[in-house]
C-alpha cells in the first residue's frame, strides 16, 4: 500500500560543499530537497574572515543550477587569531549564523583549529553576548584517548567548562555519535542544541571493519557501537527539539576514500530524505520526522520555517546513482545496506 507524508522543507544543520568543480557537482544534490544548509568553513585555507564568508557565498551561488532554491547559511572557522569584531560585524550583517570550532587535527581540513581553549575565550564571550552559536566537532585529540571514546571525553574536559565559563553561549554539538552525548544535551538546558547525522543512524562500527574494511563507511566522528546507534535513534525520533538534522554530507572522491589516505566523510545529499523515512518509519515515528528534519533546527537558530512543503511517497523501491560525476573524480554515495522505498516527490 503506497503511503505519503508531507512535511514543510527540511533543511541540513551541518554540511560540506566544498568548492570549484567539488561544489558544482554537489551543490545540486543538496538543493533539490533543503532549503537551506549549515555550510562548512574547512576549506584550504579555511573560511575565517567576514569578507572570506561573503565571497563563499557568492561562490556557492554563482554554482547553483537555474531553477533551484537554495540558502547557504554561512559560517565562520574559529582560530586563536579569529578578531571578535569582524566576527561580530559578520553577524550582525546576517553574513554568518554560527562559528565552528575545531579541535586541531580532529577531522578533514582542521589544522587550523583550536589548541589552546584559553585564547579563544574572549571570542566565546563575545559570541554569547550577540547570540551568535558555537558549533562545535566534539572530539579530544590526545594521543593517548582512544578514538571511540574522544567524544564523552571531550564532553568532560572541553565542552562542559567551556560552557560553564560562558554563560548564555548558545552551543550547538554537531554529529554526536553517542549515548554520552545524547544525555548531556538532554541533561542541559534550550541553550544546547545537537545535530545527528544519516548515516549515524544506519551504521555501527561493524559496518566499517567486518568483512574487511569499508572505506566508504569510514567518517568522523567514527561509528561507535550499536547501543549508541539506538541511542541516536531513540533521540532523533523522539521529537525533541534539541535534537536536528546535521547531515554531515562530505564528498570525497573515490581516489582519495580508496586509498591510504582513507579520507574521512560520507556523501548523503543525494538520498538523505528518502533514507530517514525508512529510519523513521522503522521506529513508528513517522509523524517525527518533520520535527528533526524541518522545525527543530529553525527553532534553534530563530530562523522561521521554510514555507514550501516536499511530499514523501512510499511504493515501489527508489534507486539512486551509486556515484555523482565531478571533474575531479567520482564520489560515492552512500550506500544503506537495504533497499529503499521511499521517494521525494
Amino acid at each position: 500500500m503506497t503511503q505519503s507524508l508531507t512535511i514543510h522543507r527540511p533543511d541540513d544543520w551541518h554540511l560540506h560543499l566544498r568548492d570549484g568543480a567539488m561544489l558544482r557537482a554537489v551543490l545540486p544534490e543538496s538543493a533539490r530537497h533543503f532549503g537551506r544548509a549549515i555550510i562548512m568553513p574547512n576549506l584550504v585555507p579555511p573560511v575565517v574572515t567576514g569578507d572570506q564568508a561573503a565571497a563563499y557565498r557568492d561562490r556557492i551561488l554563482a554554482a547553483l543550477p537555474d531553477g533551484m532554491t537554495f540558502e547557504p547559511l554561512m559560517t565562520l572557522y574559529l582560530t586563536e587569531d579569529t578578531d571578535p569584531d569582524d566576527l561580530a560585524a559578520a553577524h550582525a550583517s546576517g553574513l554568518i549564523k554560527a562559528v565552528k570550532l575545531y579541535p586541531a587535527g580532529a577531522t578533514t581540513n582542521s589544522s587550523s583549529g583550536v589548541s589552546n581553549f584559553n585564547n579563544v575565550r574572549p571570542v566565546l564571550e563575545r559570541m554569547a553576548e550577540i547570540g551568535c552559536p558555537l558549533c562545535v566537532h566534539g572530539e579530544v585529540t590526545d594521543a593517548d584517548i582512544d578514538i571511540f571514546d574522544r567524544e564523552a571525553v571531550f564532553i568532560d574536559r572541553v565542552l562542559d567548562p567551556i560552557r560553564r565559563a560562558t554563560p548564555g553561549l548558545r552551543v550547538v554539538m554537531e554529529h554526536i555519535t553517542t549515548a554520552n552525548g545524547v544525555d548531556y544535551v538532554k541533561a542541559n538546558d534550550s541553550d544546547l542544541g545537537a545535530t545527528i547525522t544519516t548515516h549515524h543512524l544506519i551504521i555501527n562500527r561493524n559496518h566499517i571493519l567486518v568483512g574487511g574494511i569499508k572505506p566508504h563507511y569510514y567518517c568522523l566522528p567514527v561509528a561507535k557501537r550499536e547501543e549508541h546507534r539506538l541511542a541516536l535513534r531513540k533521540a532523533a525520533t523522539s521529537g525533541d527539539a534539541r535534537f536536528f538534522l546535521g547531515t554531515d554530507s562530505a564528498p570525497h572522491t573515490d581516489d582519495n576514500k580508496e586509498s591510504a589516505c582513507g579520507c574521512a566523510g560520507c556523501f548523503t545529499a543525494t538520498n538523505t530524505m528518502s533514507l530517514l523515512a525508512h529510519v523513521f518509519e522503522e521506529d513508528d515515528a513517522l509523524d517525527k520526522l518533520e520535527d528533526f528534519s524541518s522545525l527543530n533546527g529553525p527553532a534553534f537558530y530563530g530562523l522561521p520555517v521554510n514555507e514550501t512543503k516536499i511530499t514523501l511517497t512510499k511504493g515501489n523501491q527508489v534507486t539512486y546513482p551509486s556515484h555523482i560525476d565531478t571533474d575531479d573524480g567520482p564520489v560515492t554515495v552512500f550506500d544503506p545496506g537495504f533497499k529503499t522505498h521511499w521517494r521525494v516527490e
